[in-house]
């Protein structure tokens, strides 16, 4: 096993046991820095011409939105949470867009909208947090 799969290897242990071990609030920090993280190499992959992988990463980060959307509360959050499922669906298209157009900005775009959101949720202190979701 080469260094670079070792590596990926042990990220993927310690994101997993990292899971296990997560509060409900963290699973939602979790997600939202694997989106983050999938399109910032999906820019990466785009700029150096990469077209399957960044296809590959915008997949999985629309898959992250998915079940962002899929956690969320509509019962306790009502307009919250179908604001919030409207915001994940506009960057769900977006992403969408830019994978057809490769379009740098609109994964800025994305990445903004979701570091915005995160932003929010990590200001939340989760001791004192409900177990409502995003």
């Amino acid at each position: 096993m080469n260094r670079i799969a070792a590596l990926r290897q042990y990220r993927s242990v310690n994101t997993q046991s990292e899971m296990v071990d997560a509060s409900p609030h963290r699973l939602i920090q979790l997600l939202m820095e694997g989106g983050l993280s999938r399109i910032a190499q999906a820019r990466g992959c785009m700029e150096r011409n990469e077209l399957l992988q960044k296809s590959q990463l915008i997949a999985k980060t629309q898959n992250i939105l998915a079940g962002l959307r899929d956690g969320l509360d509509f019962e306790t959050g009502a307009d919250i949470a179908a604001n919030y499922a409207r915001l994940y669906d506009y960057m769900t298209r977006r992403l969408v867009m830019a994978n057809r157009i490769n379009s740098l900005e609109i994964l800025d775009e994305v990445s903004g909208l979701l570091l915005t959101v995160k932003q929010g949720w990590d200001a939340i202190d989760p001791a004192t947090a409900t177990p409502a979701k995003p």
